[in-house]
């Protein structure tokens, strides 16, 4: 199987990748904006440790979210 180009996508494909993109840069602005405002002591662990976790695609922000914070 050959590997496909941009220009080979149809429009459908196109804006899925297009819109996935824009979900992760989402998440990933949201965890950050999060991560930066929140102090020390309701991240759990040490806080330095999340902030590379927050760049892993998709599941990095949602972990960070989901289990990082306390709330």
């Amino acid at each position: 199987m050959s590997r496909r180009r941009w220009s080979d996508l149809s429009e459908r494909e196109k804006r899925g990748i297009g819109l996935a993109g824009l979900i992760q840069l989402g998440l990933l602005f949201f965890a950050l904006q999060d991560w930066f405002r929140r102090p020390d002591e309701q991240i759990r662990g040490p806080k330095r440790r999340w902030f590379p976790v927050i760049f892993l695609n998709f599941i990095g922000p949602i972990a960070y979210l989901a289990v990082g914070r306390r709330r």
